[in-house]
């Protein structure tokens, strides 16, 4: 099949959404109709807006999106000679994770679109398809905090950032990603502020109520320690310390309790689970203590002192630093609305 040159309307840049059959319905139409909203709202240059976005995939037609939704995809990338933007939206991982070379015309695709001068831009889990163009190898990107271990089995070539919201990297900044679910919001700003200008990413994100991701990503992450490195005496420490990280000099007890020599304790917990014996209990007592945040009327110094912080001061720059955020911050970000209470 001949390819062609997507229709020319002068000063606008050519979006290529690409439509695959893992792809979020949500983070796919959003993108869509946010970069659309020059256009739709009237603001900036009627003529000539930034974008014009076109839905893309492996065929035309009719394609069934991972929730059950049926999206049109407008054209086949077979068609498509050449474009200014490729955007790959959120993908929802199946429970055996990723499967590489599922889509190997999408990647010989993504990799001439690149070559003829395209961005390459991933939200949220989009980034595991561009990815595999290895245009990434060594250069820093972004994905979802959930499915960040999994990116990193395939992709141990590409450091990978989960708490950080965009990244932009490549020779001409052409390789953007966004982080975690709704991040995507920042990705389009971003693209909106750099092509369109700054006036008309403001007015974008006030008339769809969009916020920049300023805080990163940090506050939203649970952290889970790793537990399958196969070490069973780490592991009963780690069992020991989930319910007990609390009491005075947890390290301590956990060293007396493994029956090995301190020294070869620390290495093989830090070796195990990647985080030294003292910074685990740290992001232990940081996660109970943003469940109570979120939860209790608790004052911040009571909290301090439940979660095994006896100097609250200590606590706070200990909670902004693993965080970014104070805990007062984090309490009226993350809390339910009274309105919203049982």
């Amino acid at each position: 099949m001949s390819t062609t040159a997507p229709p020319a309307t002068s000063g606008s840049l050519h979006v290529s959404l690409l439509a695959l059959p893992e792809a979020s319905v949500s983070t796919l139409a959003g993108i869509f109709d946010v970069l659309h909203g020059p256009s739709l709202l009237g603001i900036g240059a009627k003529d000539a807006p930034p974008f014009r976005v076109e839905v893309v995939g492996e065929a035309k037609g009719p394609m069934t999106l991972a929730s059950g939704v049926p999206f049109e995809v407008r054209r086949s990338v077979d068609e498509l000679a050449v474009t200014d933007i490729v955007i790959v939206p959120s993908v929802v991982l199946p429970p055996q994770g990723w499967r590489k070379g599922r889509y190997p015309r999408l990647v010989d695709w993504l990799r001439r679109m690149h070559e003829g001068g395209a961005m390459l831009c991933s939200a949220c889990s989009g980034i595991f398809l561009l990815a595999e163009t290895g245009l990434f190898d060594g250069k820093d990107a972004t994905v979802h905090f959930w499915y960040a271990r999994d990116f990193q089995a395939l992709y141990p070539q590409v450091p990978i950032h989960p708490d950080r919201v965009l990244v932009i990297s490549g020779r001409r900044e052409e390789l953007v990603c966004s982080g975690a679910s709704t991040t995507w919001h920042d990705l389009v700003l971003y693209l909106m502020a750099r092509h369109a200008g700054a006036t008309v990413a403001q007015e974008v994100a006030r008339m769809f109520a969009l916020q920049w991701h300023q805080d990163g990503l940090a506050p939203f992450i649970v952290f889970e320690g790793h537990t399958d490195h196969g070490d069973g005496e780490i592991q009963s420490a780690q069992q020991w310390l989930a319910r007990h990280f609390s009491v005075a000099n947890p390290v301590d007890e956990m060293i007396k309790r493994s029956r090995l020599a301190e020294r070869t304790f620390k290495r093989r917990f830090t070796a195990a689970t990647g985080l030294s014996p003292i910074a685990y209990v740290q992001r232990l007592r940081i996660e109970d203590a943003k469940r109570r945040l979120e939860r209790t009327e608790a004052p911040v110094d009571e909290i301090s002192w439940r979660v095994g912080y006896e100097d609250p001061a200590f606590f706070r720059r200990l909670f902004r630093r693993t965080t970014g955020m104070a805990p007062g911050a984090y309490r009226k970000r993350f809390r339910i609305p009274e309105f919203a209470r049982g």
